[in-house]
C-alpha cells in the first residue's frame, strides 16, 4: 500500500503525492502523483499516464504543465510516475543527466548492474497500475502520454501492450533511440551490446512489425527544438513516420511553429491531448 506524503487542492481536485516500496525497482521506495478531480469522489474515472523526460521527477508536469483544469473538464484522473529509481547506489548512477538517476528510459534493464533497480518499464506497466486499482477510484480504462524520454516511453509501453491503452499520445518523443545518442548510450549501458534486445523499446522499430489495433497514436513536435534540428537530432520523427507509413500503422505528427522542447509547449497543448484521450477513455 502507499503511504500519502503531499495533498494539495488545485483547480476542482486534489493533487496527492504517495511513496511506497517497489518490487520492481529492488525493494527502493518510489514516489508518484495522482491527480483526482472532486467528480472521482462520485464515480470511478479513468486515467491518464503522463511519463516525463530527463532529469525529472513527477513534480515538473505538475508545476509546470497547467493540466488539471483540463482534467476537472474531461473527468480524467492523472498518474505521475517518476522517471527512474532513487538512491539505488549503482556506481555512477548520478554522474550525467541522461544515464542513471532521472534516465531510466522505460526500460527493464539486463545488465548485472543496473537490472536489480532499473526497471521502469516493469513498474510502469504492471506494479503501478495495481497499486493505483487498489486504493485509488480508477476503472479498468487507461492512456498513456509523456514527453521526450517519457514519449519514448508512451510510444513503446503502448505499442508494446495495445490492449492496455485506449490510445497514446507524445510531445517531443525520442522516436527512434537506437539512432540518437540518447538512446545509444542508455541502451547500451541498460542493455549491453546486441542491438536486437534494443529493439524492443524503439518506437520505430516496434511500429514496424505492429499488427495490434489502431492506438491514435497522436504526436506533438515544435518545429523550433534545439533536439530536433541542432547538431544532432535526438527525436527522429520522421524516422517514425516513415514506417508508420511503411507498415500502414496510423499516426498523426504535426509540426507546431516555433514551439520548442520544453514546458513552454507542453503546457500549450495539454488540455488538448487531455480532450483527445477523454474521447477514447469515456467511448
Amino acid at each position: 500500500m502507499a503511504t500519502q506524503i503531499a495533498q494539495i487542492r488545485v483547480a476542482q481536485g486534489w493533487l496527492r503525492r504517495f511513496q511506497h516500496q517497489s518490487s520492481s525497482l529492488g525493494g527502493l521506495t518510489a514516489t508518484f502523483a495522482a491527480y483526482l478531480p472532486d467528480s472521482s469522489e462520485a464515480r470511478k474515472l479513468p486515467a491518464l499516464y503522463y511519463l516525463s523526460g530527463l532529469t525529472c521527477t513527477d513534480e515538473n508536469f505538475s508545476q509546470k504543465a497547467g493540466a488539471f483544469q483540463a482534467a476537472c473538464d474531461n473527468n480524467v484522473i492523472l498518474i505521475l510516475p517518476d522517471t527512474s529509481p532513487r538512491g539505488a547506489g549503482v556506481e555512477g548512477e548520478d554522474e550525467s543527466y541522461d544515464f542513471g538517476s532521472g534516465a531510466g528510459f522505460y526500460l527493464d534493464a539486463t545488465q548485472p548492474k543496473w537490472s536489480k533497480f532499473y526497471n521502469m518499464y516493469n513498474y510502469v506497466v504492471l506494479e503501478l497500475p495495481e497499486l493505483v486499482s487498489g486504493f485509488l477510484p480508477v476503472t479498468g480504462r487507461k492512456a498513456i502520454t509523456g514527453h521526450s524520454m517519457g514519449g519514448h516511453g508512451a510510444l513503446t509501453i503502448g505499442l508494446k501492450n495495445p490492449d492496455s491503452y485506449t490510445s497514446v499520445s507524445a510531445f517531443s518523443p525520442i522516436c527512434n533511440p537506437m539512432e540518437c545518442p540518447w538512446g545509444q548510450k542508455a541502451f547500451t549501458g541498460y542493455l549491453g551490446e546486441d542491438k536486437q534486445a534494443w529493439k524492443q523499446y524503439d518506437a520505430t522499430e516496434l511500429i514496424k512489425a505492429y499488427k495490434g489495433r489502431d492506438l491514435h497514436i497522436l504526436i506533438d513536435q515544435g518545429n523550433d527544438d534545439n533536439f530536433l534540428k541542432g547538431d544532432v537530432n535526438q527525436l527522429l520523427p520522421v524516422n517514425l513516420l516513415t514506417a508508420a507509413a511503411e507498415s500502414k500503422v496510423p499516426v498523426t505528427l504535426r509540426m507546431q511553429a516555433g514551439y520548442d522542447h520544453s514546458y513552454y509547449f507542453i503546457s500549450s497543448f495539454i488540455g488538448e491531448h487531455i480532450r483527445y484521450h477523454a474521447q477514447f477513455l469515456h467511448a
